[in-house]
């Protein structure tokens, strides 16, 4: 049976809304990455068979399939094609999926998977009628006016005990190990910077304590506990990784980094939301044979600061191991681009450490996850 390993895997640096990446079209922005991939592994772009391209809001500049635009913005042959996947914010970790799964069926030899979002040209909430497309049944099945994410959050601070002084200080946590990691130059063969522009993270806010973060108002309720300080940042950014099968890359002497170990999928309560994390990391450790004592990184999206810290507390999972580089709410969640950028920085951490197992896992909307188990090589 074939298996389906990744060769590399890049990044954008992660730009604030408005900010430094504001002006890259998300397809500029998408081009960026691929041909940063190709370059580092010299892979010719007509060999590519498929890119499998993560967006969410799939509206404006983001409208017409972004990665197939993207690849002719790359100026790679016509010849390539591509299709965009919408599975929420996991939509990039759901394209590794698909690209994981065609190369072990047969279907590819060289796929690409990532995927982009613009937040700031693109706001969240475009793609639906008032920010809101649910149907009067959907509603009426859970008995909410709407979903939201941010009371999300709360329901889930008010559901696992945590106090607004325990998420602030998680959240001043991301920042100090992102800090760490970029004085270290833990993400520079990660990155692909913007010539003459973005060359770093732009989000990371040094010296945030929870101190500091105390001062901020609830975001969401005016009694509540989730705030702009312990939720993660609107984003821009893109990621991108080269699938392919062990064989077809010792054809072409090139080294992959890690096999694509596992990968499920989870669904929970979309009221809650951003629990579905916890089944999907059960479900990927039974599929795997594994122990969570067997992983030596865990990357748990900080969408807010309590959907890692129930994941933690329902797992047992160690704090040194959990968002080891930071995260999201340190530097950013340009949603589409999220899943590949997350598997980016997992896989590099792997291989400067010397990780032999890592998984990641991320909340979506809906009540979804993804779980990917990744084996170093």
């Amino acid at each position: 049976m074939r298996d389906a390993v990744i060769v590399d895997a890049v990044r954008t640096p992660i730009g604030k809304r408005n900010g430094a990446l504001a002006g890259m079209h998300p397809a500029d922005l998408t081009a960026h990455v691929l041909n940063a991939l190709t370059r580092r592994t010299g892979l010719d772009p007509a060999l590519v068979d498929d890119v499998v391209w993560g967006c969410v809001s799939q509206v404006g500049d983001q409208a017409g399939s972004v990665g197939r635009v993207g690849v002719l913005a790359a100026g790679w042959p016509e010849s390539v094609p591509s299709t965009t996947v919408d599975r929420r914010c996991g939509s990039s970790q759901q394209a590794v999926h698909f690209a994981a799964a065609g190369v072990i069926a047969g279907q590819y030899d060289f796929v690409v998977a990532g995927g982009v979002e613009s937040m700031s040209r693109v706001p969240m909430g475009s793609a639906g009628r008032d920010g809101k497309p649910y149907p009067d049944s959907v509603l009426e099945r859970y008995g909410v006016h709407g979903f939201n994410q941010g009371i999300s959050a709360e329901m889930i601070a008010e559901k696992w005990g945590f106090t607004r002084a325990v998420l602030d200080e998680y959240s001043a946590r991301s920042h100090e190990r992102t800090a760490a990691a970029i004085d270290r130059g833990a993400f520079d063969g990660q990155l692909a910077p913007i010539e003459g522009g973005l060359q770093v993270d732009e989000g990371l806010r040094r010296g945030s304590s929870a101190a500091t973060l105390a001062g901020l108002k609830p975001a969401f309720r005016e009694d509540g506990v989730i705030t702009a300080g312990n939720s993660s940042q609107i984003s821009d950014g893109a990621g991108a990784l080269l699938v392919t099968s062990s064989e077809t890359a010792a054809a072409h002497g090139m080294q992959p980094i890690a096999r694509v170990h596992t990968a499920v999928l989870a669904g929970d309560d979309p009221v809650l939301m951003l629990t579905a994390p916890i089944p999907a990391t059960e479900k990927a450790l039974k599929k795997s044979g594994l122990r969570l004592d067997d992983i030596g990184a865990y990357e748990v999206n900080e969408a807010f600061a309590p959907v890692p810290l129930a994941w933690q507390a329902e797992t047992g999972g160690a704090d040194e191991r959990l968002n080891p580089v930071g995260g999201a709410i340190a530097v950013g969640h340009p949603l589409g681009g999220s899943g590949a950028i997350l598997m980016t920085r997992l896989v590099h951490h792997m291989k400067d450490n010397g990780i032999r197992y890592g998984l990641q896992t991320m909340c979506e909307a809906g009540g979804m996850a993804n779980a990917t188990i990744l084996e170093l090589l």
